[in-house]
């Protein structure tokens, strides 16, 4: 069994029955992938791609201090607010890696839209304050939530360890927010699931 695998060449990939694993879960049709760089556009555009029942965004190779957005278009998912950092506090350890994902430069608040509509979303989060996780349809309408009910950060007294996973599940599922008033958060492993 394949521990982990990351899509990194600027060939598209066809998936069929894929079985990879996220930590200690088997995911069948799952594929972890990285953010492409090059015309993969015009190759994605060109090519009939077998789209994979769930992705991990593996952020390793996204800069420090890169504006995430559009890198992961391809797979169906934008980000906003969204910036990828290389941790140097150790109350926020990444969960895998190296690079995880921040709310910037607005704190406290990211959010992601997805292409076509999702059923589950989940990621490994750290933060200073209470999280909320929320999901929406379409018309914005909120579907569920799920909230870290306290700051987790390592080396504290928290009684939730860092990098807690955080997740949503609900049908049809068009974006999702996380906020944190007035404090700070990472994600790592984002994983959503059509």
């Amino acid at each position: 069994m394949v521990k982990q695998a990351t899509l990194q060449s600027n060939k598209v990939p066809t998936v069929e029955k894929a079985k990879f694993t996220l930590g200690n879960c088997n995911m069948q049709g799952e594929v972890i992938t990285s953010a492409w760089r090059g015309q993969v556009k015009q190759a994605v555009e060109g090519a009939k791609v077998a789209v994979p029942s769930c992705i991990c965004l593996n952020l390793e190779d996204l800069k420090c201090f890169e504006a995430v957005e559009q890198q992961y278009e391809h797979w169906g998912i934008i980000f906003h607010n969204s910036l990828a950092i290389q941790p140097s506090n150790p109350a926020f350890p990444a969960h895998s890696g190296l690079t995880v994902l921040m709310g910037a430069p607005k704190s406290g608040f990211l959010e992601a839209t997805f292409l076509r509509p999702v059923n589950s979303v989940s990621t490994f989060v750290t933060s200073s304050q209470r999280l909320v996780l929320s999901a929406y349809d379409r018309d914005r309408q909120l579907l569920t939530q799920a909230v870290l009910p306290a700051a987790n950060l390592a080396n504290s007294d928290s009684a939730i360890p860092p990098n807690t996973l955080l997740s949503v599940t609900a049908n049809n599922i068009y974006s999702v927010t996380f906020c944190a008033f007035d404090g700070q958060f990472t994600l790592d492993d984002f994983h959503f699931c059509f």
